[in-house]
This record gives C-alpha cells, sequence and structure tokens, in this order.
C-alpha cells in the first residue's frame, strides 16, 4: 500500500525546515562567536593602546622631570660651585699648609664642577638628542671609565645608521638603566658592550662579569616588586617594537639583549669595524 503523497510532503517539508532551522542556528552560533572573538580583539587592542599610550606619558613626564633637574644643575648648582672655587682661587693665605689646603679644594671643586656637567648632559633630553644614540653610549661608559672604579669597552659593526628620535632616545635611557644597574647590582669589574648594524636592525648587546642573579621570580606572575626595572626596560622596548631580554646566572653575570629593526638611511662615512 502506497504512502500518503500529502504525508511524504509534509515530512520532506519539515525536513527542510528542520535543515533551514539548523543552517540557521549554526550560522547564528558561528556569527555570534565571531562577534564575540572580535569584541575581545577590540577590547585588547583598546587596552594595549591605552597601555602604551600610559607608557608614552610616563616618558615624556620623565623626560621633562630629568630635563629640569640637568637645568637645575647647570643653571644654579655648577653656578654656585663655579663662584666657591672663584673665591678660593682669589684668597690668599701665609701659611704653607692652608695654601695647600685651598688648592686641594679648588681641585675637589674643579672635579665636582665637571662631574656635575656631565651628569647635566647625561640627563638633558636635547643633548642625547644632539650627540645620538651611539655617541650617548660611548659618552656613558667613558664616563664610568673615568671613574676608575670599572673597566668598559664598547664595539661598533657596521655602517651606524640614523633612526627615529623618539626610538633612538627610549633606546638609550634603557641602556643607561642597564649600566646603572650593574654598577648598582653586579659587584662587576667590567663593562663589555656592542653594537651592530645592519640593514634590516640594530643590536645591542650588554655583557657584565658580576655576581649574576637568579630570573626565576620574574615568571611568577603573584610578585609584583621583584624585576619591577627589567619589565619596565621590556615595556619601553615594546613601545618601540624592539626586542628585549635578558640572561643571567648566579656567579657567572648578565646579559642584557635589544634589538630594534630599522629602515632608516645610513649615515654616510661612518663605518665603524
Amino acid at each position: 500500500m502506497g504512502k500518503n503523497p500529502d504525508i511524504v510532503v509534509l515530512i520532506f517539508g519539515g525536513s527542510i525546515l528542520l535543515v533551514l532551522l539548523a543552517l540557521f542556528i549554526l550560522s547564528f552560533l558561528f556569527y555570534y562567536q565571531r562577534r564575540q572573538l572580535k569584541n575581545i580583539q577590540e577590547k585588547e587592542i583598546m587596552q594595549s593602546q591605552f597601555a602604551q599610550t600610559l607608557l608614552q606619558t610616563q616618558l615624556e613626564i620623565q623626560e621633562q622631570t630629568l630635563k629640569n633637574i640637568s637645568q637645575e644643575i647647570h643653571d644654579n648648582v655648577g653656578q654656585v660651585l663655579t663662584l666657591a672655587k672663584l673665591n678660593l682661587a682669589t684668597t690668599t693665605v701665609a701659611e704653607e699648609a692652608a695654601s695647600e689646603k685651598i688648592k686641594t679644594s679648588q681641585q675637589l671643586i674643579g672635579k665636582a664642577i665637571q662631574d656635575l656637567r656631565d651628569l647635566s648632559r647625561s640627563l638633558n633630553t636635547d643633548y642625547v638628542e644632539e650627540l645620538g644614540f651611539v655617541r650617548s653610549v660611548e659618552y656613558e661608559l667613558e664616563l664610568l671609565q673615568k671613574t676608575g672604579t670599572i673597566a668598559t669597552e664598547l664595539n661598533i659593526e657596521g655602517t651606524i645608521i640614523k633612526f627615529d628620535k623618539q626610538k633612538e632616545l627610549i633606546l638609550f635611557r634603557i641602556v643607561q638603566e642597564t649600566i646603572h644597574n650593574i654598577m648598582k647590582h653586579a659587584e662587576a669589574k667590567k663593562i663589555s658592550a656592542a653594537i651592530d648594524f645592519t640593514n634590516e636592525a640594530v643590536t645591542i648587546i650588554i655583557k657584565d662579569n658580576g655576581k649574576g642573579f637568579d630570573l626565576t621570580p620574574l615568571n611568577d606572575d603573584s610578585n609584583h616588586t621583584f624585576g619591577l626595572g627589567l619589565r619596565n626596560m621590556n615595556n619601553r622596548a615594546t613601545l618601540i617594537g624592539a626586542k628585549f631580554s635578558i640572561d643571567s646566572i648566579s656567579g657567572t653575570g648578565t646579559e642584557v639583549y635589544l634589538q630594534l629593526p630599522i629602515n632608516e638611511t645610513p649615515y654616510e662615512g661612518t663605518t665603524k669595524n
């Protein structure tokens, strides 16, 4: 006995409706997931942009503060010491011992004036931008060498490339903070720095022969104090699109690695080996 044509039509029509309903539900779920993923991505982008803007603002405030300190040292402290040195130079005494003390005082004040000038230049954003990245690093290492407390060396490979001033400044501040951390914590006798220029990137490696330290706490998300300076340096590097890493083992020293992609025009006649 054959099936009723109406029943067949109903079954067929119902099946089509179920298929269409299933397709609609799947399409809706797919659209919802895509929309949700897009919202998450947009939220992450907004958070990243906010973090970058906040970091940029902090860096600008920091640079302005350093500039103000530099100007204060140059205009006030330096002038006071210069006047003190002039007063000593015009002071006459009969006793030989007192005269020798005055000469010694003049020498000490003269050194203090020079040290303050060096510090002022190192802090001044405009001066760093004027010198450029490579010369600023050279200057920083030369200051340390003059102290006689630590040996320094700098090797430059490739043709020196001038890139964006802001990137140069941030890169220098990272290097500067690395050097200061070595002086403060490493108990090192030597700092070795290398800057390698290629057409694609500039790579900076800074090594010391100090006591090193354990990096394990850096991977602990619950630790908000250890390595804060290192995290800040990493954030600065990320802001300008640079790679930052640090390798250290207790007793063997520390190595800091920086690499910034560049596509700028090189200086002429500045190849160093």
